[in-house]
């Protein structure tokens, strides 16, 4: 009734889409390895709420408006690829536990500053602005006769697959970050291997031509 087209296809593509790792993937996992299950599922739903602020964007244009400007998507690429970097770096310069500490969670961040860090993480990822772009209209008819719902609709799908998606992926690593917390060793290498992996991806991003 809305215009989309191909709705089973637009489905299957959102879940191959999100089975390939990416920033926002990165951050789930150093949140589940730093702090838990808890942390990475508010992780989930901060990335969720980020594909949200995008198909709102694409819907009323402003998308459109940023890839069309070669000064403001240029500033986005760069503060993305700014911010996983330094995530990355506050990661990897994490000090280790001594013995009394063991059981004690390094780099403890409220859920409401998690959630807030992945929105942001994935709001400036150009790559995000440039999927939103070249994805979601080709599941819209040109003649549909409410184009911005149909936008709206397609972009909140993608939006509730990626969180449960996400979901699974913050549970997983979240339950093997626990095991592996009972060696604080470990565990602190974990978390500067995915410090390690946000500052090249954040490097990436801010230097890969689009």
């Amino acid at each position: 009734m809305l215009g989309i087209s191909d709705f089973g296809l637009f489905l299957v593509a959102v879940l191959l889409l999100n089975a390939t790792p990416g920033p926002d993937t990165a951050y789930i996992l150093g949140r589940s390895i730093a702090q838990g299950r808890s942390a990475g599922l508010m992780s989930a739903f901060g990335i969720s709420a980020g594909c949200c602020v995008h198909a709102l964007a694409s819907a009323i244009g402003l998308s459109a408006i940023l890839a069309a400007s070669a000064t403001a998507f240029t500033f986005i690429k760069l503060a993305g690829g700014a911010y996983l970097i330094y995530l990355g770096i506050r990661m990897m310069l994490a000090k280790p536990g001594g013995p009394s500490t063991a059981d004690t969670v390094r780099d403890v961040r409220p859920h409401k500053t998690i959630f807030l860090q992945a929105m942001v993480t994935n709001v400036l990822n150009p790559k995000v602005i440039l999927f939103f772009l070249a994805f979601i209209p080709q599941f819209v008819r040109s003649d549909a006769p409410q184009k911005t719902l149909a936008f709206l609709l397609l972009g909140v799908a993608f939006a509730v697959i990626s969180m449960f998606w996400n979901s699974g992926t913050a549970f997983l690593a979240g339950t093997l970050a626990r095991r592996a917390g009972r060696n604080p060793r470990v565990k602190l290498w974990l978390e500067r291997v995915v410090g390690a992996t946000f500052v090249g991806l954040g490097a990436k991003l801010a230097l890969t031509k689009t």
